[in-house]
């Protein structure tokens, strides 16, 4: 049965409320050979399969935890699910609901019906009717069986009034014979009279070491590509704040593909985060936020090189967005300019200011010297500038319109909002407007 049809409102068998007939279904299914799992590994139907049947027969509400099976059947819970997951794809377990999976919260179970597939029916000769024509078609019930299937339901009766019990594992006993508590052998002869002492010649003298060196110990253990995964989900996990209250084995599930290509943390990060910031107060679901952001980025970056560049790029966008909303209370981190002019006047601006906060200087005497020496500068670097020469400029910004216009001749505009804000730029502007008179048309 595909993932479609096993629901209760898609299902094309019948519900049954009797146990011992579903039970009945569950060893024809088992033996008819019909029945191949979609999955290449895992168990198969067998014993245990039977045997997690038999407990759910046995609930007035089928609505068994995973847990709860695990423990009192003693299985992993990975195996029950294996095994939930081979009765739904025969068709003899359909969702009435689906259970829930919320981090934090509680765990709701799946809630099943007990169906008797339409197979079962037509192999065996059941006759069904619809009691009643309004109700769902999963309502039928049985009227007769054919002759030739009475003998084949008789069987399966036996086998579903058999109780199925979990077989134990028996261990071999060690080839050897066994010994008495006096460590004395089965063996009735002795073999003391026919052992011989070695030679004198033969026996070491201690003074050299055994050739066959033992070894001192494991070197640690390589990561095969599962646990590579697990390990890079677990770091995403610990190191990335927007991720922290997600599920590690979901996140190791989501980055397999850059597990498997050999990203670190750091690089899937960056690459989630590329486009846009992501607030943790703002992250409802975070491993679907990661699902979407990460969808096709191993493709897009699949060489170390092309990685390397997108974490620089990020690194350089998350300093900058630092720097816009850190209401510049310390320096961001930045990279030394390349170029030795522009080093040199961002050293000359900086003495400058220095000098004329020496010299007792106010920031209400913008006199055209002191503008002169703002207008020269030819770059600034906006992340070596302290608090207070931000503000000095911001002065001369509030005080002289056309001070924020000869910046705008020089620097880029983004860069003047970020050292002067817009309401400042804007306003300026603005007022450049108003004063600049409007020549009348020439035609």
């Amino acid at each position: 049965m595909l993932a479609a049809a096993q629901w209760v409102s898609t299902t094309t068998g019948r519900v049954t409320t009797c146990p011992y007939s579903w039970m009945q279904a569950v060893h024809w299914v088992g033996g008819s050979g019909l029945y191949t799992p979609s999955r290449n590994h895992g168990p198969k139907w067998g014993p245990t399969t039977l045997l997690i049947a038999q407990e759910l027969s046995a609930l007035t509400e089928c609505r068994p935890g995973v847990e709860y099976l695990a423990r009192k059947l003693k299985l992993s819970e990975r195996t029950v699910q294996y095994h939930l997951d081979m009765l739904r794809e025969t068709g003899l377990l359909v969702y009435r609901s689906k259970g829930t999976r919320i981090t934090g919260g509680i765990r709701q179970a799946s809630v099943y019906e007990r169906v008797i597939p339409t197979v079962f029916d037509e192999a065996l000769g059941i006759r069904t009717v619809q009691r009643d024509e309004t109700a769902p078609a999963y309502t039928r019930v049985p009227v007769g069986i054919a002759e030739e299937g009475r003998k084949l339901i008789g069987k399966l009766a036996k086998k579903a009034a058999r109780k199925v019990r979990r077989s134990r594992r028996r261990t071999s006993v060690s080839g050897r014979s066994r010994c008495t508590p006096m460590q004395g052998g089965t063996s009735a002869s002795s073999t003391a009279g026919t052992s011989t002492s070695p030679s004198e010649t033969k026996l070491a003298s201690g003074s050299h070491s055994h050739p066959t060196q033992k070894k001192t110990g494991r070197g640690p253990q390589k990561l095969n590509k599962i646990g590579r995964r697990y390990q890079l989900g677990q770091e995403l996990v610990t190191n990335v704040p927007w991720l922290q209250q997600a599920s590690a084995p979901r996140v190791s599930w989501i980055a397999r593909n850059c597990a498997d290509a050999g990203w670190t943390w750091r690089e899937v990060q960056a690459a989630a985060e590329e486009h846009s910031p992501i607030d943790p107060a703002d992250t409802r679901r975070p491993s679907g936020l990661l699902a979407h952001r990460l969808k096709g980025v191993h493709r897009l970056y699949a060489k170390p090189e092309a990685r390397q560049q997108m974490v620089l790029a990020w690194q350089e966008s998350t300093a900058q967005e630092h720097f816009r909303h850190s209401g510049y209370d310390a320096p961001a981190p930045h990279a030394a300019p390349d170029d030795v002019e522009v080093s040199e006047a961002q050293s000359a601006f900086g003495a400058a200011v220095r000098a004329a906060n020496a010299s007792g200087s106010s920031h209400a005497a913008s006199t055209s010297d002191q503008n002169g020496l703002m207008y020269a500068v030819g770059s600034i670097d906006l992340y070596a500038l302290s608090p207070h020469e931000i503000g000095m400029h911001r002065a001369y910004a509030a005080d002289d319109p056309t001070y924020v216009r000869s910046l705008l001749d020089t620097l880029s505009d983004t860069a003047v909002r970020q050292l002067l804000t817009s309401k400042l730029v804007d306003q300026a502007l603005a007022a450049l407007r108003l004063t600049t008179p409007t020549l009348d048309p020439a035609f």
